[in-house]
């Protein structure tokens, strides 16, 4: 079976996910290649899972990953300029026209969809069974939602449109949702009074300046941007870096954040304490704030606020949530070839998940 995985680089969730569907994929007996659009070179990191270390540093490209040594690596824009083994994606609405357009299908059996259009768009116009696996797709079910508008509702069904829409999410919240995909370091020793920090749309010297004042913790700070006046001793700021992050992650005893869904998602599985900080006017993170709320699993503030800060740091951490190996059980199932029978799927799964009393 061949496959064309496209997916979203937009961000750390779409690249997270379909790094650890890569894993799965390759080892089954399927010929995958990797389709990302729309990236930004900070978010690739980690890449080897996807066949190949050839990575454009411009953000309007789209590189195409081969799967592994059995993959062809071909371009899939015919005509369409190459720089280094990438294929130059358009910008604007009438780039991406004439790219779907551009994408040929013609050897793939399945388009696999991280919320990518122009592989979605594509498998639509030219018939190619395709398959959504997204948090995005968990808000065309009845989940708790913030902040919607009827353009919200309209991107969620013509975005990056699939015949079969898998969403994933904390809770199946009575829907038929797959638990969220996370792939987890253990840790053998946890220091409690390490706070690790992921608030890149903040101000740098704003986060400073916001945990100056609790000297009994140690903050570590993971920012694209290093702040310009000195910060205080207890406060470590870090570049982006996916192993430390990893590291950190694991050992630590807290997690500071916006409200993304996969970094959320690595928290709750470890037993992690979550304050989320969701970023203004974007419908994703409010409504992941607001489903957190929901099942009292962190806390929320709507600006650095210093005393929700206070109250949430002396607040105990939770039981971690032994979510099972979702992407395994996808690869079986696409592998399969049983694909209208998804609703069994998330099923079985969440029959997997012993989830906390207090979110029954």
């Amino acid at each position: 079976m061949r496959i064309l995985y496209g997916v979203q680089a937009s961000g750390h969730s779409h690249i997270r996910r379909a790094r650890l569907m890569a894993k799965a994929l390759s080892r089954q007996d399927l010929h995958v290649d990797f389709f990302l659009s729309r990236g930004a070179p900070e978010y690739w990191v980690d890449m080897a899972a996807f066949g190949d270390d050839h990575l454009c540093a411009n953000p309007s490209l789209s590189p195409l990953f081969g799967g592994g040594a059995n993959s062809s690596g071909t371009t899939l824009l015919n005509g369409a300029t190459l720089l280094n083994g990438t294929t130059v994606v358009r910008g604007g609405m009438l780039g991406r026209l004439r790219d779907i357009h551009a994408l040929e299908l013609s050897g793939y059996d399945l388009v696999l969809n991280d919320f990518e259009p122009i592989s979605a768009w594509a498998a639509k116009r030219q018939g190619v069974p395709s398959i959504g696996i997204s948090h995005q797709a968990a808000w065309m079910h009845p989940v708790p939602k913030q902040g919607g508008h009827w353009w919200n509702e309209l991107r969620l069904h013509y975005f990056a449109p699939v015949d079969i829409a898998l969403g994933c999410h904390w809770h199946h919240f009575g829907c038929a949702l797959l638990p969220p995909l996370v792939d987890v370091a253990a840790c053998s020793c946890e220091y409690p009074h390490q706070i690790l920090v992921y608030l890149p749309s903040e101000d740098a010297d704003e986060i400073a300046r916001f945990l100056t004042a609790f000297k009994d913790y140690q903050f570590l700070v993971y920012h694209p941007v290093q702040p310009v006046r000195p910060i205080a001793a207890h406060i470590n700021w870090h570049s982006l870096n996916h192993d430390g992050f990893k590291q950190h992650l694991a050992c630590c005893g807290g997690v500071i954040s916006h409200g993304g869904f996969e970094l959320a998602s690595e928290a709750l599985t470890l037993g992690k304490k979550l304050l989320v900080k969701p970023v203004r006017g974007q419908f994703e993170q409010q409504s992941n704030a607001a489903a957190l709320a929901l099942m009292a699993a962190a806390e929320s503030m709507a600006h650095l606020d210093e005393a929700v800060l206070k109250r949430w740091l002396r607040a105990a951490a939770p039981r971690p949530i032994a979510y099972p190996s979702v992407a395994t059980a996808l690869a079986d199932w696409i592998q399969a070839g049983d694909w209208q029978r998804s609703q069994l799927l998330c099923a079985q799964l969440w029959q997997q998940v012993s989830l906390p009393e207090s979110w029954r």
